[in-house]
């Protein structure tokens, strides 16, 4: 248990000297696909047996549980990589990079500033699609970090310095991915952030520049001249990109980028769209994806379905009929029923459903708690949205198109 307590530590210069050690990078290698602790206890002893030292065992295996959790963003590059906690937290998905990589590849733009590389995701991407790329980076040990995972290309070079004050001189383009954490404490001030949302807004001001925040971020601070683009993964909402110059598109200044099993498709448009009329429970419900959410491309995406809101304030449509969309998930309406425990219990319990997904919006309800009351049982499946309609609290039990 005291090694698995150094796992949360970060990285610091001696836990790097050893994992860069050529000892350190063949055991790394070496090792089993991280799996569980319990082969982490299992495998510190067999190594720490085979005469390794403490300081390399914890490092190695720190970086075996960081590649494994990795694997999620990166695929199998994740084992070819190195990581740091907080620099893995914040990375860009390397299909997302991709997207952000083609932005500077289409606007013609050959060298790239990375500003705030961290461990060099999106450096990554730019070098792969042969483009020049300077990492910047002020933490030494995540620069060290960004270094070893560019390596593979010559036309990435990563420089440990300060993004404030680094020269631009003969950059065509800049990306910006703010640090928003210190150690395990969000930043919630821009002004905290490294580098600055200040600085990165005046970098846009005299470069093609392209900047990563949170996708909750005030939508307040969205300058009026940048496209702002939020991206899903998976029906994640991962990401508000903020493109400015060449790199936004024409007449786009809200898109919503939804990636999955299907590929990726977009919504655009030139501003927040204008909302659908609400109106009756029809017989399909739809949960807009949070990408479109989050860039109000909602009444959008209704009028294009043929559906209408079931609130004026809530982020469900309703349709008489079921259009397949990338934009959102639809249900089949099985039952309505009154927000009323006791009735829906009685309802799921007549139907024998046991395997119970529950979604709430709009009402004041903790899924869980209202789980353990309703205390479902049978073989059969279903899903619960707790919302209004039309004002009113209701239940609608339904099954996924």
């Amino acid at each position: 248990m005291r090694v698995l307590a150094l796992y949360r530590v970060p990285m610091d210069q001696a836990e790097l000297r050893e994992l860069l050690s050529v000892e350190g990078l063949r055991l790394l290698d070496e090792l089993p696909p991280y799996e569980s602790a319990a082969d982490i206890v299992r495998t510190v002893s067999e190594l720490r047996k085979a005469g390794h030292g403490a300081g390399l065992v914890a490092a190695v295996l720190n970086q075996a549980k960081l590649r494994a959790r990795a694997r999620a963003k990166f695929g199998p590059f994740a084992d070819r990589m190195l990581f740091t906690e907080t620099g893995l937290e914040q990375a860009t998905r390397l299909g997302v990079a991709a997207q952000h990589a083609g932005r500077f590849q289409r606007a013609g733009i050959s060298w790239i500033a990375d500003l705030g590389c961290g461990i060099g995701a999106d450096a990554l991407a730019i070098a792969a699609l042969e483009l020049e790329v300077t990492a910047v980076e002020h933490d030494e040990v995540t620069a060290a970090v960004a270094a070893y995972n560019l390596a593979p290309w010559s036309n990435a070079r990563v420089e440990h310095a300060d993004a404030q004050t680094f020269d631009l001189s003969g950059i065509g383009g800049v990306y910006l991915d703010p640090a928003r954490r210190d150690g395990a404490k969000r930043l919630r001030n821009p002004a905290d952030w490294s580098p600055s949302l200040d600085f990165a807004f005046s970098i846009a001001g005299r470069y093609p520049t392209g900047i990563k925040l949170g996708p909750g971020v005030d939508r307040e601070i969205i300058p009026h001249e940048a496209e702002a683009q939020w991206i899903s993964v998976d029906r994640d909402v991962v990401e508000l990109g903020l493109w400015f110059g060449p790199l936004a598109r024409t007449g786009v200044r809200r898109s919503a980028l939804v990636l999955g099993e299907h590929g990726s498709s977009e919504m655009t448009a030139a501003g927040d769209s204008e909302d659908a009329e609400s109106g009756s429970l029809g017989e399909f419900v739809y949960e807009p994806d949070g990408a479109v959410i989050r860039a109000r491309l909602i009444g959008d995406l209704a009028r294009s379905l043929g559906a209408r809101m079931l609130d004026s304030s809530i982020a469900y449509l309703t349709a008489d009929e079921a259009i397949p969309t990338p934009f959102a998930t639809c249900f089949r309406v099985v039952a309505e029923l009154p927000l009323d425990k006791k009735t829906i219990k009685r309802d799921l319990d007549a139907r024998g459903i046991g395997i119970l997904e529950i979604k709430k919006r709009g009402v004041d309800v903790d899924p869980a708690t209202f789980r353990t009351a309703l205390a479902p049982k049978g073989d059969a499946s279903g899903t619960l949205i707790l919302t209004r309609v039309a004002g009113r609290r209701r239940a609608l039990l339904v099954e996924r198109v």
